[in-house]
């Protein structure tokens, strides 16, 4: 029988990021926020973190997507109102604004019946040196199917 120390070496690297190691107060004081905020967060439905008995705990992604859920709200002042909007309607270059020259070059802008990421996981990558994993909107998504 397998050990947990060697299903966690087994795991890929994305699978280990998804893993929900953190407690609340531990991403509270990374983030330089309250528990109170990833509660209000998480009752929006901007993020879903795991449970284990009643207790809330997040993954390195769910840390990721939290940077920059405070980076839209206290940077770019959207509100979390509208952070919800813009991920309901907005395309990824309108949310990571996309010089005009990306977008010739991006097939997620040409073809727009599909997210990005799944129409060419290297997109980004090749026309701006940004990985989907860290892209706002591909960890929106994929944070929210969790729930």
């Amino acid at each position: 029988m397998k050990s947990k120390k060697d299903t966690v070496k087994s795991l890929s690297e994305e699978e280990k990021k998804n893993l929900p190691l953190y407690p609340i107060g531990v991403v509270a004081e990374l983030l330089g926020t309250t528990d109170q905020t990833l509660r209000l967060y998480e009752k929006h439905g901007l993020i879903k973190p795991s449970r284990r008995n009643k207790n809330r705990y997040y993954s390195e992604n769910d840390i990721k997507w939290l940077q920059c859920i405070r980076e839209l709200i206290h940077e770019k002042k959207i509100s979390i109102e509208g952070i919800k909007k813009l991920l309901e309607y907005a395309p990824c270059w309108e949310i990571t604004q996309c010089s005009e020259e990306k977008r010739k070059n991006c097939s997620a802008f040409i073809d727009k019946s599909k997210p990005c990421w799944e129409l060419n996981r290297m997109i980004c990558q090749k026309n701006s040196n940004k990985v989907c994993e860290d892209c706002i909107v591909y960890l929106s998504k994929t944070l929210m199917k969790k729930g």
